[in-house]
């Protein structure tokens, strides 16, 4: 099967689960692990700018939260809260890039297995994060393991497309100045960016779709050249 047929077959099954009338319970786990790297997003982006990435929670209801620990200014404040809002984007674009070559899809499941696993060693502290993510990395790892090629192929870009269009599920999210997590009332990652930077919450949520929308296609684009062949 070549590299634009499984793109476009996977994306073509995302999108068509989307419509069906429990499809948004049926990509649940995706979903999840949406959240789970939108909540990582954050925390590396912390790293990164020389803080404490302490907590990862991950809930039931879809939501999840990044704990922190540092003095930022405003614009180090800004990228933390956008990290989040980027990080499933750029991952899935990612993966879409490195999985332009059949054989390398087992090999990327196996890792993204395994990074999951040592980031619930890491940084999740909640029972239900820590159970569902150890689940996905078993998942992940057996699927690595009992599929041919070309499934394995496929699981990959079902998990790729799903993180590139998970900024457009959460449409709304971006233009919200509030977010419920795991019941609690908390400013949506725009509002901490247009309290941080000025201008409206939407201002900045249209400035984070043009973004994730850019990198996903761009991945896709560069995907669907054909088959990276060693």
């Amino acid at each position: 099967m070549k590299q634009n047929t499984r793109l476009l077959m996977s994306t073509a099954a995302v999108l068509l689960v989307w419509q069906l009338p429990y499809g948004r319970q049926l990509l649940y786990p995706l979903t999840l692990l949406a959240t789970y790297a939108h909540e990582l997003g954050h925390g590396l982006t912390a790293l990164l700018m020389g803080f404490e990435f302490d907590q990862l929670y991950l809930h039931a209801d879809g939501s999840g939260l990044a704990a922190w620990r540092g003095n930022p200014g405003p614009v180090t404040t800004a990228l933390i809260a956008a990290g989040g809002l980027v990080g499933p984007a750029i991952v899935g674009s990612a993966l879409l890039v490195l999985s332009r070559s059949v054989r390398f899809g087992r090999a990327l499941l196996a890792v993204l297995a395994l990074l999951v696993a040592v980031t619930v060693v890491l940084w999740v502290r909640n029972a239900f994060g820590i159970a569902y993510l150890l689940a996905a990395a078993v998942g992940l790892g057996l699927a690595s393991k009992v599929l041919s090629d070309t499934a394995a192929s496929f699981v990959l870009h079902m998990v790729a497309v799903s993180l590139c269009l998970s900024w457009f599920s959460d449409l709304d999210y971006l233009f919200s100045e509030h977010a419920w997590v795991g019941g609690t009332r908390h400013p949506s990652d725009t509002a901490v960016m247009a309290e941080a930077l000025w201008l409206p919450y939407w201002f900045w949520g249209g400035v984070v779709a043009l973004f994730t929308c850019s990198v996903a296609l761009l991945g896709a684009a560069y995907a669907s050249r054909g088959e990276k062949r060693k």
